[in-house]
């Protein structure tokens, strides 16, 4: 098995999220995790992104991108199994009301590291939320660089971030 994670554009139509997703299950994998948010902000008004991780089997990616592709997926961003660092952390505050796809994205758009996993637990819609967030990244270095941007990201959202929970390399 491989592990694949993708951010993927796709028309905002009803069931479009779950065309998108069916390929991966017809090609043998395994969804880890999916992060969709709608935003009211967004560029482009009849697309949406969602940013995707799945384990599938050896040598099936290409058919799942072509299947994709078939359901008018747009691949933005394409990552395999190389973010050899993990470390986990628990964030605080008003997460999703902060905007968790930006949150997500600066960390994404380093090059260097990822958000593998995400779970969240949110008491109620005016009380903080809670959330522990898997972060893979290249090196020990660039995984130090990568919690160096989610700290910052914190103290301009005003988020509470405990650490680490552990790392794996």
């Amino acid at each position: 098995m491989v592990q694949v994670s993708m951010k993927l554009e796709m028309s905002d139509t009803p069931g479009q999220l779950v065309r998108a997703l069916k390929p991966v299950s017809d090609t043998g994998g395994n969804i880890i995790a999916v992060i969709h948010q709608r935003e009211e902000r967004r560029e482009k008004k009849d697309i949406i992104s969602v940013q995707i991780v799945v384990e599938l089997p050896e040598g099936r990616l290409e058919e799942l991108l072509a299947r994709m592709r078939d359901q008018g997926v747009s691949i933005q961003r394409l990552g395999t199994q190389r973010l050899l660092h993990r470390r986990s952390l628990i964030m605080i505050g008003h997460i999703m009301h902060t905007d968790l796809t930006d949150t997500v994205d600066r960390i994404d758009k380093t090059g260097f590291a990822e958000v593998s996993e995400l779970e969240m637990i949110m008491p109620a819609i005016s009380e903080p939320s809670s959330a522990r967030i898997t972060i893979r990244a290249t090196s020990a270095e660039s995984m130090d660089r990568a919690v160096e941007v989610l700290r910052e990201v914190a103290r301009e959202k005003d988020i509470l971030v405990i650490e680490p929970l552990g790392e794996e390399s």
